[in-house]
């Protein structure tokens, strides 16, 4: 499954690596971003991924585990490449994702609805996610608050590479 990357992708890939945050443990604060905006949005699934060079690592999440995928199979290829929300109603009825095996298998996804981490300009680590087994569309204000959301995400992913590059 080819993926798209953007203009930016080595310079992403270099911030991305400078944050920590790959190689970081499990982050509580995370965890509760993750709780919150499942319940916000009544969805299945919640995740905060951060997308490298192969690979998909699932920071955080509710509803699935944590771990990685490989980078193929992911969707949030496709909301690091924007700024705004990218959402996708219906998985099967997308070109782009009706084989891919998170929709043809567990956890049988069928709408997704990324928001990019934007750290600086053009540089996206990766994405807030919202996953549902049904289809389903998300309005401006759905993704306006989806935003906000994956803000917060950031100053956290921030805050821990403050502390990560203190002295002690």
């Amino acid at each position: 499954m080819p993926f798209p990357t953007g203009p930016h992708e080595e310079e992403r890939l270099r911030a991305l690596l400078e944050t920590g945050a790959l190689t970081s443990r499990a982050d509580p604060a995370l965890d509760g971003i993750c709780d919150e905006v499942r319940a916000h949005f009544h969805v299945p699934m919640c995740t905060i991924t951060l997308i490298d060079r192969a690979r998909q690592l699932i920071k955080a999440a509710r509803g699935l585990e944590t771990g990685e995928t490989r980078r193929e199979a992911a969707f949030c290829n496709y909301t690091i490449l924007r700024d705004d929300v990218f959402v996708v109603e219906d998985a099967l009825a997308d070109e782009r994702f009706r084989s891919n095996p998170f929709v043809t298998g567990a956890p049988h996804i069928r709408s997704y609805a990324g928001a990019p981490l934007i750290f600086l300009k053009d540089i996206r680590l990766g994405a807030l996610c919202l996953l549902d087994t049904k289809p389903r569309a998300f309005s401006r204000g759905d993704k306006a608050e989806l935003r906000l959301f994956a803000d917060r995400v950031v100053r956290e992913i921030a805050r821990k590479e403050l502390e990560w590059t203190e002295p002690a």
